[in-house]
């Protein structure tokens, strides 16, 4: 099959994986003999598999070389034993499989779709399986990313709403390693060296660090061969440690940022809440009805619709290992800036007092368990959302009970959790715009 019909194929059978899905999809679970653990749901109805193996390996371990997690990760397919990245691209490319990796804060991934004949899938494994054993890190690709890297720097300075974003987690974050921008700082990408990477992937990338998630027409045997070649030949080595805890801010803390534009942008938030917070499914919820449902939020109607002082506004929760942020943001007109500053606040103030309305807790609800199918149409989300469950630990049930425990929570839950765990007297503001809008604003 050419790489052409591959993509036909994907294109025409998109979700047709979900379709046969009345359900959430029963979520297998063993370990490996180094220390992996293995994720997998059968998807007989296309002949294709996806695979993400993921590692707590991205910028929270960059430790004082931020940008290293990143590097390794965008340089594992630029070579792998006495292939070069040619050479890897054109044995992907030839037997139409999609291979990636990625890097954020939380965790770098490793992702490959294939087709499942043997002829196709067995050499797409042998790919993966040395690019992830046996990465060359070459001098040369190095010194290109590297190169590349610092002028991403040098681009989001001109960019305010990257500048705002990264005076954001540096303010919030303070000391703690989710503060630096996954990509680095200009100052430390300057002194990394290749030798850095392969020490940093020889300590995370280790199979008691590695979760591997599969999804596809492939059997229990088939998955257990799959994950054993893939992460047999790694080392055991040792978890990642614990992060330490995030410090929440004892009082409100305002961050300008002067940038030539007529638009500011404006961020509020503080540190919220992890992945296993009890309190995950009220203030999902709620965030759904104040700022996280588009246009017939709390905030959107606000705003946008009575005011016409921004065409976005939005919040939502991020949930980490560690504490990740609770976020309102909006981008206005620089001579609106203090009014719609006041607007967030207030909206948010009456929410947390008030609670959402019958109608709203009624809506959401049915807005979020509805598009729950949509979750889950395709391998490729199926894999998303399995791989989050390895990775942040979560039931295996987590996704078949979702819907019920949207539907448990109420209003008061909602306002209570909002309550304790939300402070808009010790809140960070970020302004990034004219420096005229950033004095007026100023308290």
């Amino acid at each position: 099959m050419t790489k052409i019909m591959f993509r036909i194929l994907i294109v025409l059978t998109t979700g047709l994986s979900a379709i046969s899905i009345q359900a959430a999809p029963v979520i297998q679970h063993w370990q490996t003999d180094n220390g992996a653990r293995v994720y997998f749901v059968p998807a007989p109805e296309l002949p294709m598999v996806d695979i993400r193996i993921v590692f707590d390996a991205a910028s929270a371990r960059d430790g004082d070389k931020p940008g290293v997690a990143a590097m390794t990760a965008g340089l594992l397919e630029e070579g792998a034993g006495k292939l070069n990245a040619d050479q890897i691209a054109d044995r992907f490319d030839s037997i139409g499989a999609d291979f990636g990796t990625a890097s954020l804060r939380d965790m770098s991934l490793v992702s490959l779709r294939s087709l499942t004949d043997a002829r196709y899938l067995q050499p797409a494994l042998e790919t993966m399986t040395l690019i992830l054993t046996q990465p060359s890190f070459p001098q040369n690709a190095f010194d290109r990313e590297r190169k590349r890297a610092l002028i991403g720097l040098q681009a989001k300075k001109q960019s305010p709403e990257a500048i705002a974003d990264e005076a954001f987690f540096n303010a919030l974050y303070g000391d703690h390693p989710y503060a630096h921008d996954p990509s680095g700082t200009e100052q430390s990408l300057k002194k990394l060296t290749r030798n850095d990477l392969i020490k940093h992937h020889k300590r995370y990338y280790v199979g008691s660090n590695a979760i591997i998630t599969i999804t596809g027409a492939v059997d229990r045997a088939q998955a257990e061969k799959i994950a054993q070649q893939l992460i047999g030949k790694l080392p055991t080595g040792e978890p990642a440690p614990a992060l330490p805890p995030v410090k929440m801010g004892a009082q409100a803390v305002r961050v300008t940022k002067n940038f030539p534009s007529t638009q500011t942008h404006l961020l509020v938030g503080q540190a919220a809440i992890t992945r296993d917070d009890p309190d995950y499914f009220p203030l999902y919820v709620g965030n759904h009805i104040l700022g996280g449902s588009g246009l017939v939020s709390r905030l959107s109607d606000e705003i946008r619709e009575k005011r016409g002082l921004s065409y976005n506004t939005y919040s939502y929760f991020s949930p980490m290992r560690e504490a990740g942020p609770f976020q309102m943001g909006l981008q206005t007109r620089t001579d609106q800036a203090t009014q719609a500053l006041e607007l967030l606040q207030q909206t948010l103030q009456t929410f947390m007092n008030d609670g959402p309305t019958a109608e709203e807790l009624r809506e959401a609800k049915q807005n979020i368990t509805g598009g729950f199918a949509l979750r889950l149409d395709s391998n490729k989300k199926i894999i998303e959302n399995i791989a989050a469950i390895g990775f942040y630990n979560q039931p295996l049930d987590y996704l078949d009970t979702f819907n019920a425990k949207i539907e448990a929570v109420t209003a008061e839950q909602i306002k209570d959790a909002f309550k304790r765990r939300i402070h808009p007297d010790k809140m960070l503001t970020v302004i990034v715009g004219a420096q005229a809008n950033a004095d007026a604003a100023a308290p």
